[in-house]
């Protein structure tokens, strides 16, 4: 398990979230629970995005912060692993 650091910042009419200490994820939604879980799916998808393209992922930052934050709290990413079955039919001629 990754923790990193989310942020949540009211708006009139939605809620902005991002991960502090992992570049590009960024989401928003009509309200609190709603970028909850959409701040962790794209955490989810960003993370699977860099291990598939060979890149690391962001080192957390426990001091990263930002002043306009209404919420920061942790987010945690939680790794698995699992291995790919690829089925390839035979030529009935073989």
């Amino acid at each position: 398990m990754i923790t990193y650091k989310a942020m949540y910042k009211y708006l009139d009419d939605a809620v902005h979230a991002e991960v502090l200490d992992f570049p590009g994820v960024i989401t928003s939604a009509n309200d609190i629970n709603g970028a909850r879980q959409s701040l962790a799916s794209a955490l989810t998808d960003m993370a699977e995005t860099n291990l598939l393209k060979g890149e690391t992922l962001p080192t957390p930052d426990p001091s990263a912060s930002d002043p306009e934050a209404d919420i920061e709290e942790p987010i945690h990413l939680v790794l698995t692993a699992s291995t790919k079955v690829e089925v390839v039919a035979l030529d009935s001629a073989d």
